[in-house]
Parts: structure tokens; C-alpha cells; sequence
């Protein structure tokens, strides 16, 4: 009796906790951003119909990248700046294992979060515009996604600022756009579209450049919260 009390407690205080960090993380402006996504989806979805674009599985992706992005701007660039708003950073930095107790859980829950509106985009895609897998699609986009994503909450431990963080992802974002023909057909493609097949490309050397493409966003998005969380460790620099 006493340990279904205590599963039951346990469990009461893991949603509770959950529910409190997800506040704190989209707190207000998130809804925003959900809203801003969609309607950015929208804009794109009808004008590619309009201009009487083919689609495709690729057409689908490129129209969600940037939504997908910016659902995960909010809660990555202002996450830091929001527990210093709401007086959080202290009490936080008093718990041992900050890093590991706090922050990670929380980038676990956002990933988590983004996911599944990524998953319900791609349905509405796959019902509008494009018959696509859902899953797959949303599993595709979150390379891309998590790796800015990532890559925003590194630089808002140093920055400590949403607005500073907020100017240095968009110079990043237009930097990697300027980039995007020269690095096209190359696995150091961030927004590189696994779906869209270039021409007179051998399809074996493509599925090639996309595991390379992907183990290297993968090993991006580790090296950034891993860097993210030990400058979290620096509690005179944040207090």
C-alpha cells in the first residue's frame, strides 16, 4: 500500500515539475511563435500551389524546415533569459548537477514537444498539399531543427542575453543561406532536403551523403548542449 502511495506521489510530482518547467520555457511569447509557424506553412503551402509547383516529399520538407525552426527559436534563444526573468537562476544554481537535473530535462522536453507539433504539421501537409509519412518526415526535419536549436542554447549561455542570442542565430541562419549553393551537394549541409534527390546524382552516393549529413548534425547537436551545460556550471557569470 505504501509503495503505490509512493509511485503515486512520485508520479503526481513528475507531472507537476514537467508542467511548471514547460511553463517557464514557453512562457507567453511561444504561443506566438506556434502561431507565426503555421501561418508561415500556410503563406508557402498556397503560393508553391498557386505557382503550380510539383509536389513532392521534398516540396513537404523544405515548406516545414523553416516553421520547424522557428518553433524551436523561442524556447532555446529566451530559456535562460526567462529563469533569470522570473528569478529562477538562483535557486536553480543551488541544486547539485544543475546541468544534468534542470536544463537537460528541459532540452529533452522541447525536443520532445517540437517533435510531436512537427508530426501534427506534417499530417495537415500530408492532407493538404502531399500524401507523406508523418513520422518519417517529422524525424527528418528534427536534424536540422534540434542542430539550430542546439546550437541557440550554446550561444545564450554565453551571451546570457534572448535579444543578443536572438541577433546572432539570425546572422547564422543568413550566413548558412548565403551558403547553401556552395554547399549544396555536401554532407556539411545544414538544411540539406533528403527527400529531393539532385540531378545526375548516383542514388547510392546520395544515401551516402545523407548518413554523413545526418551523423554530422548529430554529433553538432551533442558537442552544443554538452557546451551549453558546462557553461551552465559557471554560476558567477549567470548570478
Amino acid at each position: 500500500m505504501e509503495q503505490r502511495l509512493d509511485i503515486g506521489n512520485s508520479l503526481r510530482n513528475t507531472v507537476k515539475m514537467i508542467r511548471y518547467n514547460l511553463k517557464i520555457i514557453f512562457a507567453g511569447r511561444f504561443f506566438w511563435f506556434l502561431l507565426a509557424a503555421f501561418a508561415f506553412f500556410l503563406f508557402f503551402a498556397i503560393q508553391t500551389v498557386w505557382n503550380g509547383q510539383a509536389l513532392t516529399d521534398g516540396t513537404v520538407y523544405n515548406l516545414l524546415i523553416f516553421p520547424g525552426i522557428l518553433l524551436i527559436f523561442y524556447p532555446s534563444v529566451f530559456g535562460i533569459q526567462n529563469d533569470d526573468d522570473s528569478r529562477m537562476l538562483e535557486i536553480l544554481f543551488g541544486i547539485p548537477n544543475y546541468r544534468y537535473k534542470v536544463w537537460l530535462v528541459r532540452l529533452l522536453m522541447i525536443y520532445v514537444l517540437i517533435f510531436l507539433i512537427t508530426v501534427l504539421f506534417s499530417a495537415v501537409a500530408s492532407v493538404l498539399l502531399y500524401r507523406v509519412d508523418a513520422l518519417e518526415m517529422a524525424y527528418q526535419l528534427m536534424y536540422p531543427i534540434v542542430f539550430m536549436g542546439s546550437m541557440a542554447f550554446m550561444f545564450s549561455t554565453l551571451i546570457k542575453n534572448g535579444n543578443g542570442t536572438a541577433v546572432v542565430m539570425v546572422l547564422i541562419g543568413v550566413a548558412l543561406i548565403i551558403l547553401q549553393d556552395a554547399v549544396e551537394r555536401s554532407q556539411w549541409n545544414v538544411f540539406l532536403n533528403p527527400f529531393q534527390i539532385p540531378n545526375n546524382f548516383n542514388e547510392i552516393i546520395w544515401q551516402g551523403l545523407i548518413t554523413k549529413n545526418r551523423v554530422f548534425l548529430g554529433a553538432g547537436m551533442i558537442v552544443f548542449v554538452l557546451y551549453g551545460l558546462y557553461n551552465l556550471q559557471k554560476r558567477e557569470k549567470f548570478v
